[in-house]
């Protein structure tokens, strides 16, 4: 189960819900929908859960009411979380493949959605995901964001960790928040890695986890010049779609980060998960690395502690 915040940091979910009504949640991966799913049904709801297949498991999911669906049964959805009694809606996880237009079996009532989702499918996963949440906004459902239920789970703004990041270290935060920013606007990624004040390493499509095993790979490249630590930032994407897809970090990104060479994360306080929190904090002081929560001012910024 993912751990809460560090004592002090709590914050209690910013949403309310009438006693009849019931939220769903279309599980991806990772740890973030079960932990939506633990808050739901603490709190005395009753979730119904879409199991994406291949990214979300029944196993992490007993205590609700499930059903496992591919990303190609999206026309059957709504008829789905309708017949559930589902009045609102909240996507989380991991998606490792965008749905194929060709293994859609479309209805006659359905047909006329296509133009609108193949445009989706050729934008990036922002504006994907956007066109996806507005079409069951649409369709009747309130869409919440994962942090309306799970706000404590959000960066706190402040060191983590028994390391701080070091002069040099702030030096590598500012050039990959403002790199990290750069390809947000872009749609294209939320994170970005400096060493030595310089950006080595943009996130693409492969991921943060993707993005560190590359970077470990580099540490023998020439153009490094055997230049030690380096920082990896992540960042909400400039006009990010609150209610799906914020950055998220766990203890695997910390491994990541070590296994790179990295002196250590930092991340946007208040837009992004930190999961399983305890452990990410223990694990980055066993490494000696560094984990903090910087607060944007502007565009080309961290506001520090």
């Amino acid at each position: 189960m993912t751990m809460r915040m560090p004592a002090g940091t709590e914050a209690q979910p910013t949403f309310a819900l009438a006693g009849a009504r019931r939220v769903a949640i279309v599980a991806g991966s990772g740890a973030l929908p079960v932990e939506l799913a633990d808050t739901l049904v603490r709190g005395g709801h009753r979730p119904f859960v879409i199991l994406l297949q291949g990214e979300a498991h029944a196993e992490d999911f007993t205590a609700c009411d499930t059903t496992t669906m591919t990303l190609e049964d999206f026309r059957d959805f709504a008829g789905v979380l309708r017949r559930a009694g589902a009045s609102h809606l909240v996507f989380a996880g991991g998606v490792t493949r965008r749905p194929s237009l060709s293994r859609m079996k479309w209805r006659f009532g359905m047909v006329r959605l296509l133009p609108t989702i193949a445009r989706a499918l050729t934008r990036g996963d922002d504006g994907l995901l956007r066109a996806v949440l507005d079409h069951f906004e649409a369709s009747g459902f309130k869409v919440l964001g994962a942090h309306e239920i799970v706000p404590d789970l959000l960066a706190p703004l402040q060191v983590l960790t028994r390391r701080t990041p070091s002069k040099k270290d702030e030096r590598d935060i500012a050039a990959a928040f403002h790199a990290a920013v750069t390809i947000g606007v872009l749609d294209v990624g939320q994170a970005a890695i400096a060493v030595g004040g310089r950006v080595v390493a943009l996130e693409g499509i492969e991921g943060t986890d993707g993005l560190l095993e590359r970077m470990a790979s580099m540490r023998d490249h020439g153009r490094l010049g055997g230049r030690k630590g380096g920082a990896l930032v992540k960042c909400a994407k400039p006009g990010q779609e609150m209610r799906a897809d914020l950055p998220a970090i766990g203890p695997g990104t910390v491994d990541g980060a070590h296994a790179a060479g990295l002196a250590g994360i930092a991340v946007e306080a208040g837009r992004t998960f930190i999961l399983d929190a305890s452990r990410v904090v223990q694990r980055a002081d066993e490494l000696g690395l560094f984990v903090v929560g910087r607060a944007r001012e502007g565009d080309d910024r961290w506001l520090t502690p």
